[in-house]
């Protein structure tokens, strides 16, 4: 493969780790050991999607709590605890280095939410 070449997405390998690291991820929230209060309920956050970096070094987990309450508080716990998600990470995956994780909000609700009001909006002309 030469260096010129570009990728239009992420890569097979890319996206079976990020596969993986949402199920450790999702896996550790579920139990639930935080030192955060904000996590204690954690169980009600989804990671939806973690996009992995072609050298596999960094992380994005895409979170959402249900009903998408609480964001502007449960973010920055995660990311507060991101060590406790590497931790577990780096015990449960054999690779040569275990990835940053860092913890966004998953807006694609929202964006589908909004679409689908533009949606409703529309007014088709009757034939």
């Amino acid at each position: 493969m030469s260096s010129h070449h570009t990728h239009k997405g992420p890569s097979q390998r890319q996206l079976r780790v990020g596969e993986q690291l949402r199920h450790i991820i999702a896996e550790t929230m579920s139990r639930g050991h935080f030192h955060h209060e904000a996590l204690l309920d954690a169980g009600r956050v989804s990671v939806t999607e973690v996009r992995v970096t072609p050298d596999l070094k960094n992380a994005k987990a895409y979170v959402m709590s249900l009903g998408g309450a609480d964001m502007d508080i449960i973010l920055p716990a995660l990311n507060e605890e991101a060590h406790v998600f590497q931790k577990e990470i780096g015990r449960q995956q054999n690779m040569k280095f275990t990835p940053k994780i860092r913890f966004v909000r998953d807006e694609s609700f929202d964006e589908a939410q909004r679409i689908d009001d533009l949606l409703r909006g529309v007014h088709l002309p009757e034939e």
